[in-house]
């Protein structure tokens, strides 16, 4: 007897993905060898250190969780010199990489994110924020000062960054309403050299603006260019500032994404050389990535060899000795740290993220897709169909996830939650609606004031466009978000009843009004750009706000929150929930104490995908 579609016993299991390493951070030691890199294991951030070829990694931390908190996160150590300062409970800590114990090296008081240590050793540099005020901040490097204010004024800072000489900073910087994928400011800082450390003499905006968003400014090896990326061509590509013409030239400008929506601290998409004459990039097109590289002076550019297998990277970061370390990942290959030397075109994976014993040809492989709307623009996203081994007859069923942000895009890496569905006979579609990074600035932009309007039409329509070729069964068709995307699920059941038999809504915005007043002082503002300001807005803001229309709610909903959530607080996920009892509504409501804006606990992502495929079997299989 046949399997039916949806039901078949996959190799994903909720147990399976509750025991995945999530790998974070990674940078070089200075001797060019020595790798470090952080592995969340269970809501527990832990230093991990291996030599680049050959050798046993070593967990160099044990009490203390590796996990920097400024916003979203991200930034969370660095490398240099045969130690490691990296931030636990908000502080810097330095810790060697020989046997020893870590010592703090800021107070206990606000959040501190991307430490950079000076080319000499003895400061650093890191993004500070107390009560509501962010600065960039300096602190000596064996903590015998207390840290002082180095830069301050505007709202947001992030990505700091030394000269090689140690006497200039760069950074980047940004106001509200503006988010840091809208506008940013690139500085270039002069230091002065006093008895009490260093102080500010000298500050330059040299690119960017409210229209144009700045990313990773990194100085060459030789100190003669800035590289950052920009996209004021209307794509994020890379350029040269030469810091003795005082002139930026474009290095790199294509139809593709060479930079990132900066939602964390920390984050890198290229990597000088050590000869000064090298770049390294990731260039995102259609949501598959590859490593290209570019020579600065002739412009020559051409993707690394024998990477084939990975269509993901990030954090990519590059040695003294000029081997190029990143996290990597492709549709069937879970995140891995590999190390890669460009020379000879030789990769070596120095960690993995799980067990991989699921044989490869079982996973799906998917393919970037578009359609078109009602009103002529074109949506894009990727499909993954399960592959002949979770086949059946007739048509799958078919999952729409809606990926967060809502700037954010679903891309070619592994993704366990599409995989975990096509596994057991699901088409799957990652949807990257009208707002999605990855396509340029000018459809990122069409969300502006349209969110709740164009993200829901696009998901739809993306369903019906499956549907029509034939490819789903239209009445066996659930749509799945989390964030922003949970926002956009409670829409769409509002909007289009009837489209999907559920909807799966995990720390899902509810209530704009409440968002606006309670949520992290990252996105305080963003909704001015998204839905518009208040007070002038508001009627736009109950109109789109779920808890306003959950009467209009036919379908049944699951929602999942966490109890600690700062972004999306569990009074969102409460209200919706009365609103369906009310209505009675069928419904579940799942409240994960410990967890915040995401599950990071075992035990947590066990409970969840075991809750989903219940509710998945009494609400749209049998149905």
């Amino acid at each position: 007897m046949q399997v039916p579609y949806g039901l078949w016993p996959s190799p994903l299991t909720p147990q399976s993905l509750s025991q995945e390493t999530r790998l974070r951070e990674i940078a070089w030691d200075s001797d060019g060898h020595t790798l470090v890199w952080v592995e969340g294991r269970s809501g527990h951030g832990v230093l991990v250190c291996a030599q680049a070829w050959e050798g046993a990694s070593r967990d160099l931390t044990a009490e203390l969780s590796v996990r920097a908190r400024v916003g979203y996160g991200g930034g969370d150590m660095t490398t240099a010199l045969g130690h490691v300062y990296f931030i636990s409970g908000g502080r810097i800590y330095r810790q060697p990489l020989q046997p020893g114990e870590a010592l703090p090296l800021t107070p206990a008081f606000g959040d501190a994110a991307s430490p950079k240590l000076s080319p000499n050793g003895e400061w650093v540099l890191f993004v500070h924020t107390y009560e509501d005020t962010d600065c960039l901040a300096i602190v000596d490097s064996k903590g015998q000062r207390w840290p002082q204010k180095l830069v301050s004024g505007d709202d947001f800072y992030m990505q700091p960054t030394w000269h090689p000489s140690g006497q200039q900073i760069a950074w980047v910087s940004w106001n509200v309403p503006l988010m840091p994928w809208d506008g940013t400011r690139l500085s270039l800082g002069t230091l002065e050299w006093t008895a009490n450390g260093p102080i500010l003499s000298k500050q330059e905006h040299i690119a960017g603006g409210e229209e144009t968003a700045i990313f990773q400014p990194e100085f060459s090896p030789d100190g003669r260019y800035l590289a950052y990326i920009s996209d004021a061509n209307g794509w994020s590509n890379l350029y040269l500032y030469d810091l003795q013409s005082q002139e930026h030239r474009p290095l790199v400008l294509d139809e593709a994404e060479l930079g990132l929506p900066a939602w964390q601290q920390g984050m890198r998409t290229f990597a000088w050389h050590p000869n000064g004459s090298i770049i390294f990039y990731t260039r995102n097109s259609q949501g598959f990535m590859q490593l290209w590289q570019v020579n600065i002076h002739d412009g020559k550019r051409e993707p690394l060899s024998n990477l084939q297998e990975y269509t993901h990277w990030s954090q990519i970061t590059v040695s003294t000795q000029g081997y190029l370390a990143g996290i990597a990942s492709g549709p069937r290959t879970p995140p891995r740290i590999v190390v890669y030397d460009p020379r000879v075109g030789r990769a070596q994976v120095r960690a993995f993220s799980s067990t991989e014993t699921v044989p490869p040809d079982l996973l799906t492989i998917p393919q970037a897709i578009s359609w078109q709307t009602k009103g002529g623009d074109m949506v894009h996203g990727l499909l993954y169909l399960p592959t002949k081994r979770f086949s059946s007859s007739g048509k799958p069923p078919l999952t729409v996830l809606v990926h967060g942000g809502p700037t954010s895009q679903a891309t070619a890496r592994y993704s366990s939650q599409a995989q975990f569905f096509a596994t057991r006979g699901y088409a799957v579609l990652d949807v990257n609606y009208r707002g999605s990074t990855g396509y340029g600035r000018a459809y990122r932009n069409k969300l502006r004031e349209q969110w709740g309007i164009y993200d829901v039409d696009d998901a739809v329509s993306g369903a019906e466009h499956l549907a029509q070729k034939g490819l789903v069964d239209p009445s066996k068709m659930v749509i799945m978000g989390g964030s922003a995307g949970g926002y956009t699920v409670l829409q769409t059941l509002i909007r289009y009843p009837g489209v999907f038999k559920a909807g799966i809504c995990l720390y899902g915005v509810t209530n704009l009004f409440t968002l606006a007043a309670d949520t992290h002082k990252f996105e305080r503002r963003y909704l001015d750009l998204l839905i518009g300001p208040l007070p002038e807005t508001g009627q736009r803001y109950r109109e789109r706000s779920p808890i306003f229309n959950a009467d209009r709610i036919r379908d049944p909903v699951a929602i999942f929150q966490g109890e600690e959530d700062r972004v999306v607080p569990m009074s969102q996920a409460e209200t919706i929930v009365k609103a369906l009892q009310r209505n009675g509504i069928p419904h579940e409501y799942h409240l994960y104490p410990g967890e915040g804006h995401g599950w990071r606990k075992a035990e947590t992502i066990r409970a969840f995908y075991e809750a989903v495929l219940r509710f998945l079997k009494q609400y749209v299989l049998f149905a």
